[in-house]
């Protein structure tokens, strides 16, 4: 029977078991919470990102996952720097343009505040410069691609969540736990 696994991967956590860094210093890995043998990542989220990781113990749904040509939609709270306006949003559905080439279209939404909890390192505030959040979901999953989406429209990354990848959902789920799925 095959074995999934979803998680509320905490900020500063890296996306893997083992930490292979050279830096001499012991960075949080998956084994810091999770205690399952033979499950593995479906994909990856970037250290400084939180939320939903499903892991598996079936390598072909490991693979329908992760793989991009799969187009498995993923779904993200985004939290930037400054007011998310019709225009970036606009961009943002089309597909922008990035150094790797276009990204497929998203769907993208403005969204008040998520009440959610506090990351832990807060993000960094400035009075001068107002944040906002947005909804967006890809069908894609390049190398810190969201980041580099709203950058691209104009607004930078302040904080990432992932909330649902296909029909899982990070729901009652809260930092560092994980349930079966």
């Amino acid at each position: 029977m095959t074995r999934v696994i979803l998680f509320n991967k905490p900020f500063d956590v890296l996306s893997q078991f083992t930490d292979k860094g050279t830096t001499g210093t012991k960075r949080a890995t998956l084994s810091d919470f999770i205690d399952a043998p033979k499950v593995y990542p479906a994909g990856r989220l970037d250290r400084d990102s939180e939320g939903l990781m499903v892991l598996t113990d079936d390598g072909r749904l490991q693979a329908r996952i992760s793989n991009p040509r799969n187009k498995m939609e993923k779904t993200y709270w985004v939290q930037v720097e400054g007011t998310v306006n019709d225009d970036a949003l606009e961009q943002l559905r089309r597909g922008v343009e990035l150094k790797d080439g276009p990204t497929r279209p998203a769907s993208a939404a403005a969204m008040e505040a998520p009440d959610i909890w506090p990351r832990n390192a807060p993000i960094r505030y400035r009075k001068s410069v107002p944040d906002s959040w947005l909804s967006l979901t890809i069908s894609e999953g390049r190398n810190r691609q969201v980041r580099r989406m709203t950058a691209a429209v104009g607004f930078p990354t302040l904080r990432l969540i992932r909330v649902r990848v296909g029909d899982w959902s990070l729901d009652g789920l809260a930092p560092g736990q994980w349930r079966d799925a």
